[in-house]
C-alpha cells in the first residue's frame, strides 16, 4: 500500500504541473500559489493525501441500493482504480439543450433540463482521474468537477481504490487564471468545512 500510494502522489503531482501549465498562470504573484505542488519534496507543509478503500457487495434487487451517492470530491485530484470489469462508476451529463455537445443516451424522449447517468466501463491497466472542487476552485471552473455516483453489481461485489490529492489544509485556495475570478478565496480547512455542512451546496456559497 505504501508504493501504491507513493506511485499514485507522484502521478497527481504529474498531472497537476501540466494541468497547471495549461491556465497560463501570468505573473510571479500567481505562481506562488503553486509553488507548494512546484517544491513538494521540501515544503513544511506537505499536501493532503488519501487512499480510501471501497467495497460495493453484490445486492440482489440494485434498484433498491445505492453504492456511492452522487456528489463531487472535495480533492484537487482522485485517482481511482476499479478493480472489475463490472461497471459501477457512472457520472451526471446534464442536458441542458439549445444545440452543442455529445448526448452520452439518444433518448428523443428526454427533455431539455433531464439528467444522465453515463456509466464509466473500467479499461483494463487504466485508472479514472476526477477533478475535485478544489481543482474547479483554482481552474475558475475551466477543470470542472464532475458529478459521479457508485452501483451495485447483481451478482458481484466490486472493489476501488479512491486516491485522493489536496493541498495543506492551511492553503488558501483562490482561482489562479488570468480572468475575472468566478469563486472567493478560501482555504482548505474552511472549504472542507463548508462542504461537510452544505454538500453540492458548497461550491455555489463561494462563488462571486
Amino acid at each position: 500500500m505504501e508504493t501504491y500510494q507513493k506511485q499514485m502522489k507522484s502521478l497527481a503531482e504529474q498531472l497537476l504541473r501540466i494541468m497547471f501549465k495549461y491556465l497560463n498562470i501570468p505573473d510571479d504573484h500567481q505562481q506562488k500559489q503553486i509553488n507548494w505542488l512546484i517544491n513538494t519534496a521540501n515544503s513544511s507543509a506537505p499536501p493532503c493525501t488519501a487512499l480510501q478503500l471501497n467495497s460495493y457487495p453484490s445486492c440482489p434487487d440494485p434498484n433498491r441500493a445505492m453504492g456511492l451517492a452522487p456528489h463531487t470530491d472535495t480533492s484537487l485530484l482522485t485517482i481511482l482504480h476499479q478493480t472489475q470489469s463490472d461497471v459501477g462508476l457512472q457520472i451526471r451529463k446534464d442536458l441542458l439543450g439549445g444545440g452543442g455537445g455529445t448526448k452520452p443516451d439518444p433518448d428523443p424522449n428526454l427533455a431539455s433540463g433531464a439528467t444522465v447517468w453515463v456509466p464509466v466501463r473500467p479499461v483494463p491497466g487504466a485508472l479514472v482521474v476526477n477533478v475535485g472542487d478544489l481543482l474547479h476552485i483554482m481552474s475558475n471552473g475551466r477543470f470542472p468537477c464532475v458529478v459521479h455516483r457508485a452501483v451495485v453489481n447483481q451478482t458481484r461485489q466490486r472493489l476501488s481504490f479512491a486516491y485522493f490529492y489536496s493541498p495543506p489544509t492551511d492553503f488558501t485556495v483562490a482561482p489562479v487564471a488570468a480572468e475575472l475570478p468566478l469563486y472567493h478565496s478560501v482555504t482548505v480547512k474552511e472549504y472542507v468545512g463548508i462542504k461537510a455542512k452544505n454538500l453540492e451546496k458548497a461550491l455555489s456559497l463561494i462563488r462571486i
